[in-house]
């Protein structure tokens, strides 16, 4: 949970393996919780967030990092992940915002440790001195078959939204479906942070079923009785969510 003395903030994670539409899911929530919830909303995305997390996330997704090893790329995504809890995601957090981040520790547990082969300990001991206790109250995990989820991505590609393949895209489909038992483990590991959404259904019903886990697991951030409601009027978003 969020740590004691970060203000009225709320902080809620995306996790998932590629093209399992965190990004969409985000922009929607955050539409949605800026109508219901009377509260400021910010989005964010990790590797990235703050200035200089955004350029260490250009350098890892380029793949300058790989050929050190998944250990060198682990402390890239932490330094990345100290700035950005610094610099955005503990300031919001102080001023009482809700703060929706694609991707975060989980992520670097599920691609550098499960799927990378770097030892659970070492993860373990890297992300309790750059996180500290500053952990999700929510964790929403967006999870379908790595096929699914890697066509998705090579369409956004070829409708010439998402640029070239990034480093992890481009890892074969035993690393992707190692990806998606990692984040599964996880959720079981972890039920009362984390649930797992059936991503391989039509946007707005995964839309639907993430309003009403958030309103069930989160009742004081979006009531109950407003989460079937559809509210699409825009908001002001931090970035660019990937």
């Amino acid at each position: 949970m969020t740590a004691p003395g970060t203000g009225g903030g709320t902080f809620i994670t995306f996790e998932g393996g590629e093209g399992a539409g965190k990004s969409t899911q985000i922009r929607r929530l955050a539409a949605h919780l800026r109508a219901e919830a009377g509260r400021p909303v910010l989005t964010t995305r990790e590797p990235g967030g703050s200035p200089r997390a955004e350029r260490i996330r250009e350098a890892l997704l380029a793949g300058l990092a790989k050929p050190y090893g998944p250990f060198a790329e682990a402390l890239l995504f932490s330094a990345a992940r100290i700035d950005h809890l610094d610099a955005l995601i503990r300031p919001a957090l102080v001023r009482g915002e809700i703060v929706l981040c694609d991707r975060f520790a989980d992520s670097t547990r599920a691609y550098q440790g499960a799927a990378g082969g770097l030892d659970p300990e070492v993860l373990g001991a890297l992300e309790g001195v750059v996180v500290g206790p500053t952990r999700p109250d929510l964790t929403l995990i967006l999870d379908c078959e790595p096929e699914l989820g890697l066509a998705r991505a090579r369409a956004r590609r070829d409708a010439g939204s998402d640029g070239a393949v990034d480093r992890f895209e481009a890892e074969a489909l035993a690393f992707h479906a190692r990806l998606r038992n990692a984040f599964l483990a996880i959720a079981a590991e972890e039920p009362a942070r984390c649930a797992v959404v059936n991503a391989a259904l039509p946007a707005d019903a995964v839309e639907a079923a993430i309003r009403a886990v958030v309103a069930e697991r989160l009742p004081g951030v979006l009531p109950a009785q407003t989460h079937g409601r559809s509210d699409d009027r825009p908001g002001t978003e931090h970035g660019d969510a990937a």
